[in-house]
């Protein structure tokens, strides 16, 4: 199904990935209908109405719960009342946004892109709103009938997430897994966290990655992959700021 500009692919019957393809950075935002609520993972960078896309999905109740506090995860905020964010980004999202916009619109443009109809990225805001709850590492969200665990898992960002579905043995990953270039070469990264954050991730008996980005079938062995990229660049003193960019088949990592 394809709605203008987001594409929405059924992951199972009740999940849904709503994926933004135009855009260089692919972003994806996940749907979690419970049986009394559902949960929205991310809302993208705010370049078309996603709430339009959730309204056709569901009628229930809509919290949504953010990976971390970077304008291509936050850009539809603003168009939902329940909004969920870890303690240590609170501030991001309420009042002081790390990046300035400029910069902002800058990595919004900065590749060819047709964007919908009736967009000016030059009037492009990032979101700033108060936070309805404060989310906390080992907090459990209850859909209906569907149980969501908090995942704390620093390192690209203080406050990143990501959300474990034991039961049916999901993980959305936000921006610590994926298939592309893993950040935490800027001043808000922290690269050795990344590394315990991604051993973290790697205990869990996981059976499917929802990642923030990019390619949507990717296979739960680039948990381990990238956790051995990041341990031999320990070992050699090169898990700092400032040690460049490190290509491997599938991803890379840049500190």
């Amino acid at each position: 199904m394809t709605e203008e500009w987001f594409t929405v692919e059924q992951i199972d019957r009740d999940t849904f990935a709503i994926s933004e393809y135009g855009h260089w950075e692919q972003a994806h935002c996940y749907l979690l209908i419970g049986e009394t609520q559902a949960a929205l993972i991310d809302t993208g960078m705010g370049v078309s109405d996603i709430r339009k896309v959730t309204d056709q999905l569901t009628q229930l109740p809509v919290r949504v719960l953010t990976t971390h506090v970077h304008w291509d995860h936050i850009g539809g905020h603003g168009l939902y009342s329940d909004l969920s964010v870890h303690e240590l980004e609170q501030e991001w999202l309420e009042s002081s946004f790390p990046l300035p916009e400029a910069a902002v619109r800058q990595n919004l443009t900065c590749m060819s892109c047709r964007f919908p109809e009736g967009f000016d990225p030059a009037a492009y805001h990032v979101f700033q709103g108060k936070a309805s709850h404060l989310l906390h590492d080992g907090d459990s969200i209850d859909l209906g009938n569907r149980k969501i665990i908090v995942i704390h898992t620093p390192g690209h960002s203080p406050g990143h997430c990501c959300f474990w579905e034991a039961d049916r043995q999901y993980l959305y990953t936000g921006d610590l897994i994926y298939s592309g270039c893993l950040y935490a070469y800027y001043p808000s990264t922290d690269p050795y966290q990344f590394w315990q954050s991604i051993r973290k991730a790697g205990e869990l008996p996981v059976r499917r990655i929802l990642p923030g980005h990019n390619r949507l079938d990717i296979g739960t062995d680039i948990i381990e992959r990238i956790e051995t990229a990041f341990a031999q660049l320990y070992k050699e003193n090169e898990l700092k700021q400032g040690s460049g960019l490190f290509d491997y088949p599938d991803f890379q990592i840049h500190i």
